[in-house]
């Protein structure tokens, strides 16, 4: 009996480790993102590109005036994708840290970015663009 319930025990557990693995290949971050977030009353705007580098993501945070950041730590977790891009703004140097939920087409989280130690937080929703 015991050998029946623990075999019912692992053959569960393995199943929800599946079911958590599924999520993430059902949030799918491959594409382009246009970002948008405010920031003292105004909208702000970048693209977001995430590819796949073998079985790792990768991508690249555009702004208007700067181009092609490469993400760093790029990661996905149930469903949530992180990563870090470095944005110079004015001579000014933020580390920009993202965590957003992926739903289908949309994402929508938190950017938090930091100059000198100084944490700033805003909210961010991004649309993935149609090819």
């Amino acid at each position: 009996m015991k050998a029946i319930l623990s075999a019912v025990l692992v053959l569960g557990l393995l199943g929800l480790c599946g079911l958590a693995r599924a999520g993430d290949e059902k949030a799918d971050p491959v594409g382009t993102w246009k970002c948008e977030y405010g920031i003292e009353g105004q909208m702000r705007t970048s693209t977001l590109m995430i590819k796949k580098d073998g079985d790792k993501l990768a991508g690249t945070m555009s702004w208007t005036d700067q181009k092609d950041e490469p993400l760093k730590d790029v990661q996905l977790k149930d469903g949530t994708l992180t990563f870090n891009a470095k944005r110079v703004l004015m001579g000014q140097e933020f580390a920009n840290h993202y965590e957003l939920k992926i739903d289908g087409d949309k994402l929508k989280g938190k950017l938090t970015s930091d100059l000198k130690g100084k944490k700033y937080d805003f909210d961010l929703e991004a649309m993935r663009e149609k090819t």
